[in-house]
């Protein structure tokens, strides 16, 4: 099947995608005459992209005393709380949330952070003792990138900004990992020059410190009391959380909702507390696919949504990924990408704001932990190092990389250290060191980034209730057997809303979104992927044994039908390298 964006089969030439520029922040002496300077000072110039000079007072504000320069964004559930405690009546004066924060940073600095809750990545800049601060919320809802070398340092909420003051070097580590978990997890990206943030800390540029003003960390509180006792602790801070994320009452809403536990409770939530209407959004892949529209539908006739389906196509997310992969900072190779992107471009027709129930499985217990739980049983009998045990659990290339890379890379990556092995070996109960590393790693580098990028791409504003700062702290307080114990998983996320969703979807068994990737390789996308992925112009050649990806074409021993998911993120890794060329 040839679709139109790889007609030319010789060449397979990817056109460079345009996407909306961000701020930026330049860190050093920048020539007064650089284009876009909408504020500077000494040692600091602040840069907007022409088409976002009217809307300066929203990523830019100087506090009262006009000692601190703050930009970014920002979005706060508890604005009228701050404004309270800075004395001012909430609807007596209309504050940004910008402006809020510069205000809170003049009165009690590095401190203020505590007080915040919401999603936001901003910069404060010091005018009397010349120090810029780069400042990233608690779970990594928002991003921010800074480069590592030069006279000049640049800093930038998204990875693309940054292009023209990078190398195009890789780095090899990134790339390791990125093949091993389909994302890149920690500090590093893949620019060699670039690194990400990390969430709930700070970074100050003249010393290059780093402070963290928050972690996750094991609380496990009243381990006598009953599943119902911490169900309802739960529900109570569900209500509250989902309330905070809901638009104004005469604005609808939208959600993801699949049809699993974690959305569903999300929409019954929603379509609990919201007066206005509530926009339900599923998928599907057509005919030769299975899927789950008897639950989402389920769901959302059991709460009286406005319903809506969409069938994406093998067309679709072949010749969607180039822009879709522009969109993302970091390539995530996870096959939803597409589907993300789509379904965000369906709600905006309906909605401005859309939830949906990312964060479950990371913070009650889903059952992508139970190999691991399996692992700990009997890896004194596998005699598999856990660690490895770990990577691989991702199913992804971990048994691979020293076949899929080339000598040469796997010799100088392959005694790196992984960046999980500080949490991995924490002294948090199993289960719990488990959802800790799923929340820092996987939430912050693969999901959230994922859910800010593409629903900004789609111009609707995306937000994750279960992600939220407080639930993640409350599920280190729950005990871990009332999150996953055998085969029972999530058990205090179902006691929770066990009254507002039907028991057909609170018992349902997990079974994911599966993106039929293993059927678009056999029967789609193999004449295109082979020109993408076996050129010797491929952007992969000087790194990975294209011998060893010609063999997954050719579905050569697959036997646990694995090499679609494979290939998928080798595929999405081709395309991020292409259309991110200088």
């Amino acid at each position: 099947m040839l679709f139109e964006v790889f007609k030319n089969h010789k060449s397979t030439k990817i056109p460079f995608i345009k996407t909306n520029s961000t701020w930026s922040i330049a860190w050093g002496t920048v020539d007064a005459s650089y284009e876009g300077i909408a504020w500077r000072d000494e040692k600091v110039a602040v840069i907007l992209p022409p088409t976002a000079s009217e809307v300066l007072t929203e990523k830019l504000a100087i506090s009262c005393g006009e000692q601190f320069v703050v930009v970014g964004d920002v979005w706060l559930t508890n604005q009228a709380q701050l404004l309270q405690k800075l004395g001012i009546e909430p609807n007596s004066f209309a504050l940004s949330p910008l402006q809020l924060v510069a205000n809170l940073w003049e009165r009690w600095g590095f401190e203020c952070l505590n007080q915040l809750v919401g999603m936001f990545a901003f910069v404060v800049w010091d005018r009397e003792k010349q120090v810029l601060q780069l400042v990233r919320d608690r779970v990594g809802a928002r991003t921010l990138y800074y480069t590592t070398t030069g006279s000049v340092r640049w800093i930038a909420p998204k990875l693309r900004t940054l292009a023209p003051h990078r190398s195009s070097d890789l780095d090899l580590v990134a790339l390791r990992d990125y093949l091993c978990c389909a994302f890149v997890p920690g500090e590093r990206t893949l620019w060699q020059q670039v690194r990400e943030l990390r969430p709930g800390t700070v970074l100050q540029f003249n010393d290059h410190k780093v402070q963290a003003y928050w972690q996750l960390q094991e609380k496990i509180t009243a381990i006598d009391k009953p599943l119902a006792w911490h169900g309802a602790r739960l529900r109570e801070l569900l209500n509250q959380v989902v309330q905070e994320y809901l638009p104004p009452e005469n604005e609808p809403v939208g959600v993801f909702l699949s049809g699993g536990l974690d959305s569903s409770s999300i929409t019954a939530l929603a379509a609990k507390f919201h007066n206005s209407p509530v926009h339900t959004f599923s998928i599907h892949f057509g005919y030769e696919s299975p899927n789950e529209l008897e639950f989402s539908s389920l769901v959302a006739s059991h709460c009286q949504t406005q319903h809506h389906i969409l069938e994406i196509t093998f067309r679709d997310m072949w010749e969607r990924l180039p822009e879709t992969m522009a969109y993302l900072d970091d390539p995530i190779g996870d096959p939803l990408t597409v589907p993300n992107l789509m379904l965000g471009r369906l709600a905006r027709e309906s909605v401005q704001v859309v939830l949906n129930g990312e964060g479950g499985d990371p913070c009650f217990g889903g059952p992508k932990n139970q190999p691991m739980l399996i692992n700990s049983l009997y890896g004194s009998v596998t005699n598999q190092d856990s660690l490895q045990a770990y990577l691989i659990s991702f199913q992804k290339c971990a048994a691979d990389l020293p076949q899929l890379l080339k000598p040469e890379v796997w010799t100088a990556v392959q005694t790196t250290p992984w960046v999980f092995e500080e949490d991995f070996y924490s002294q948090a109960s199993y289960l719990n060191c488990l959802m800790a590393m799923n929340i820092k790693f996987k939430g912050a580098d693969q999901i959230l980034t994922k859910v800010n990028n593409l629903t900004q791409a789609a111009h609707i504003h995306g937000r994750s209730p279960l992600f939220d700062q407080r639930i993640v702290d409350f599920s280190m307080e729950i005990p871990p057997d009332y999150k996953l114990s055998g085969v029972e998983e999530k058990a205090v996320l179902k006691g929770a809303i066990v009254d507002i969703l039907p028991d057909t979807i609170i018992n349902r068994p997990k079974s994911g979104m599966m993106v039929p990737v293993q059927l678009g390789f056999r029967k789609y996308w193999q004449r295109e992927a082979r020109n993408l992925l076996l050129s010797r112009n491929a952007a992969i050649a000087p790194y990975l044994n294209q011998s060893l990806i010609r063999d997954w074409l050719n579905f050569q021993g697959d036997t646990w039908s694995r090499y679609g998911v494979k290939l998928w993120l080798l595929v999405s890794l081709e395309i991020w390298l292409r259309v991110n060329q200088k």
